[in-house]
């Protein structure tokens, strides 16, 4: 049997049904592909040996005992650490949580384990998922496996860089502004944001809850489906939750794969290709590459014009602090998390201890979007920041309305780059938050968007992602064209993407 840790969900599946391997051989390799190359990596915060070994011998005797089991049961899946975990802790990249363990499992999360998924651990992500890169970890950055020196994108570079570093094949993720997609686009692998609503937010702690989203992270387009069909449903516990509308998005990667697209229009938004000069040379070109593949394979490439889109990232810096402020106000020292005291004073007051905690307990980015956030919602700036932000939310949601009424679903770059190096955007977080241009829209929108790999850029050999965009509810658009667009890469390249990464991770072991 070649390398386990190779394998698609998808064939880890069909290997298990078979009989061909057992749970606890599958759960045993990926555990230790973790611990041969972690230590450089660093995709994980907690490691649930014990009881993923447990979880994978509890599949095998299920299977042995002739039960019917779900299509993914036996496969191994990395959890972001921003999704509580009975019994396992979640810190959401904090110092704040730090040693924290929920009593309760997040909706996905229980979702996951209805479908006997075996749980391998918690991966690492920017404090509170704020930021592009994942060096915003209280607990030290993730490494890029393409590059050891370079970003896994952000927030959940953890759960990335898993999947290219071939420590698990399915991941979680969440995506406020870009942070499954770009992290996907970065490291070679494929990332969704579903529709907002259709995962449930229930046990995600939240940063800002009116665009947060939970979705799928995978090697394979349809490796994302089939982990997205068991993450999303409605769910009571979570007021957002979508009560229908969950198309078959396994079908349509299956029918893309199959079939193809011939007949679709594909609309590229003008301005999110390149014209203001932010775009690197080689992710455009394989942008273009991508695009005249989908014309021969039939589909009718349009322009269309989202004008708002460039106020985009404006108005995100405004509504995203806004929540997050509010969200993480009860982070007080009061209740639970961290809790210090001011150094020097016998009997600090009850606002002493919660300055206290804060300072210490938040990284300077959690510090810096409070601190605008609070200043947006404040007495007399209202109306002029918050209140403007929402206008303008308004005419993207507009604007995608006008396009997808001429194109069955749109594309563009993931991210205007590829990996840069650590520490390279640290002091410039302009420069870091531009990094989410492409895919801010979708989220003031809550439409899905999907990310998967365009080919390596000319100047750097790294990957670059095309990004793909679906009316509300339509997920399945991205699952049909997504998973034709990567038949017809993967021909040309003569199998995965990540099959051209370096050696570097097995050279270090």
């Amino acid at each position: 049997m070649s390398d386990l840790t190779r394998r698609t969900a998808a064939e880890l599946s069909g290997l298990l049904a078979s009989g061909e391997v057992s749970a606890v051989e599958v759960a045993r390799a990926h555990l230790d592909r973790i611990a041969a190359v972690d230590g450089d990596v660093h995709a994980f915060l907690h490691t649930a040996t014990e009881s993923a070994l447990a979880d994978a011998a509890a599949v095998d005797a299920a299977r042995a005992a002739g039960e019917q089991l779900p299509t993914l049961a036996g496969v191994p899946i990395a959890v972001k650490d921003v999704m509580t975990t009975q019994g396992q802790p979640t810190t959401a990249g904090s110092k704040m949580l730090e040693g924290w363990v929920p009593p309760y499992d997040a909706t996905v999360v229980k979702n996951l384990r209805q479908a006997r998924l075996v749980l391998l651990g918690k991966t690492n992500m920017d404090e509170f998922a704020m930021g592009s890169s994942t060096e915003h970890s209280a607990y030290g950055p993730t490494r890029n496996p393409w590059d050891l020196n370079r970003i896994p994108g952000g927030s959940g570079g953890g759960s990335a860089a898993a999947l290219a570093a071939f420590e698990a094949p399915l991941a979680t993720g969440t995506d406020t502004g870009g942070s499954i997609r770009q992290p996907a686009s970065v490291t070679g692998t494929v990332g969704v944001k579903p529709t907002y609503g259709a995962v449930s937010r229930y046990g995600l702690i939240a940063m800002a809850s009116s665009l947060d989203q939970a979705g799928p992270c995978a090697r394979t387009v349809l490796d994302a489906a089939l982990l997205h069909e068991v993450m999303a449903g409605h769910d009571p516990l979570d007021s957002t939750s979508l009560k229908d509308g969950y198309p078959d998005v396994v079908a349509a990667a299956r029918e893309g794969a199959r079939n193809g697209i011939a007949g679709l229009k594909i609309g590229v938004i003008r301005e999110l290709h390149g014209g203001d000069g932010g775009y690197q040379a080689g992710v455009l070109a394989r942008f273009d590459e991508s695009l005249e593949l989908l014309t021969k394979a039939g589909a009718e490439i349009v322009e269309v014009s989202c004008p708002s889109f460039t106020s985009a990232l404006a108005a995100y810096y405004l509504i995203m602090p806004s929540e997050a402020s509010s969200n993480l106000a009860k982070f007080d020292a009061m209740r639970y998390g961290l809790r210090v005291g001011p150094q020097g004073v016998e009997a600090p007051s009850a606002e002493q201890v919660m300055a206290a905690t804060r300072a210490a307990g938040f990284g300077d980015e959690v510090k810096r979007r409070i601190i605008l956030g609070t200043y947006a919602l404040s007495s007399g700036y209202y109306d002029a920041y918050y209140g403007s932000a929402q206008k303008v939310r308004t005419l993207i949601q507009r604007d995608f309305a006008a396009a997808f009424a001429q194109a069955d679903v749109l594309v563009s770059p993931t991210s205007p780059t590829t990996a840069f190096q650590l520490g390279a955007k640290l002091d410039d977080p302009l420069s870091m938050y531009l990094q989410d241009v492409a895919t801010i829209p979708a989220n003031l929108a809550g439409v899905p968007g999907m990310s998967l790999p365009s080919g390596l850029a000319d100047e750097d050999g790294l990957p670059a992602g095309i990004q793909l965009l679906a009316p509300a509810q339509a997920d399945d658009r991205l699952y049909r064209v997504g998973a034709a667009l990567e038949s017809l890469l993967n021909d040309g390249w003569g199998g995965s993407i990540l099959d051209k990464a370096p050696k570097t991770l097995e050279a270090t072991k």
